[in-house]
């Protein structure tokens, strides 16, 4: 017969720091709390609405990233993105390109209201996304030194054309964003690194575009990278884009976290 002693009990010290560890543990994890508010500020005339996300238990200054929403404008999956960006240690701020109260119901009108910049005003597209900057780098605790930009498709082509304005941000990430613009010279003013990720399958980004960004990044000498997903088409990080690329739009998930973890190492070194 064989007998199996039961396990000593731990002495009371070892057991008492590891119920100390761990309460303290649990207490910074209660401390920590993602601040979420809502922010106007304006760009010329016009009323802008956007969103603000940080970790306030995280003391110090911390880097900028504005987040420039698709075509939609500005919607809970924008939010959402900011949000993410805030538990990364960043102070997120997702701009409003239309205006505040302008949020587009259906794909007819977004297209419409998307046309409005992207095919109408560039301009103005570089403006308001200038003034959305400004907003991130008078926010609190933002290190006005260490700022980028990240959109998404209609957002993906704004932040772009913010880098080429020679807006003062360390980087800029486009997912699955318009590569075109109408003023390609513009982009010799460029300071910021850029960083394009792109389905290599995307009806909507024709080939001509995308040969278009490369020469136009050569010209301006910058510091770029194109990274182009496989089997993957438009709007591959949306969930909401449904899963059948023969629409030309739909979700990838693979692709989808592999370019969110591809702009967490282009930040670690750009900021």
């Amino acid at each position: 017969m064989i007998q199996r002693l039961a396990p000593k009990p731990a002495p009371i010290v070892a057991r008492f720091a590891v119920f100390t560890a761990a309460f303290a543990f649990a207490a910074a994890t209660a401390q920590a709390k993602l601040v979420q508010r809502t922010v106007s500020y304006k760009q010329g005339g016009a009323e802008l609405e956007g969103y603000l996300a940080y970790d306030d238990s995280q003391a110090g200054s911390k880097p900028g990233v504005l987040v420039v929403h698709d075509w939609l404008g500005l919607t809970d999956k924008t939010k959402k993105r900011a949000d993410q960006l805030a538990a990364l240690g960043y102070v997120a701020f997702a701009a409003d390109i239309y205006g505040k109260g302008v949020r587009p119901k259906t794909q007819e009108d977004a297209a419409k209201e998307a046309a409005k910049y992207r095919d109408g005003d560039r301009k103005l597209l570089r403006e308001r996304a200038g003034a959305a900057l400004k907003a991130l780098a008078s926010a609190k605790s933002v290190d006005k030194k260490r700022l980028a930009a990240i959109g998404y498709c209609f957002g993906g082509g704004a932040v772009l054309e913010l880098a080429r304005s020679g807006a003062d941000v360390k980087g800029v990430v486009s997912f699955h964003g318009n590569l075109d613009t109408p003023s390609p010279a513009s982009a010799k003013t460029l300071k910021a690194r850029v960083l394009a990720l792109h389905g290599a399958d995307d009806p909507f980004v024709p080939a001509e575009a995308v040969t278009g960004f490369e020469t136009e990044m050569r010209n301006a000498k910058a510091d770029w990278e194109l990274v182009k997903y496989g089997n993957s088409v438009h709007s591959f990080t949306d969930e909401t884009a449904g899963d059948d690329p023969s629409k030309g739009q739909a979700y990838n998930a693979k692709a989808d976290k592999r370019s969110w973890e591809a702009m967490k190492d282009f930040f670690k070194e750009a900021l």
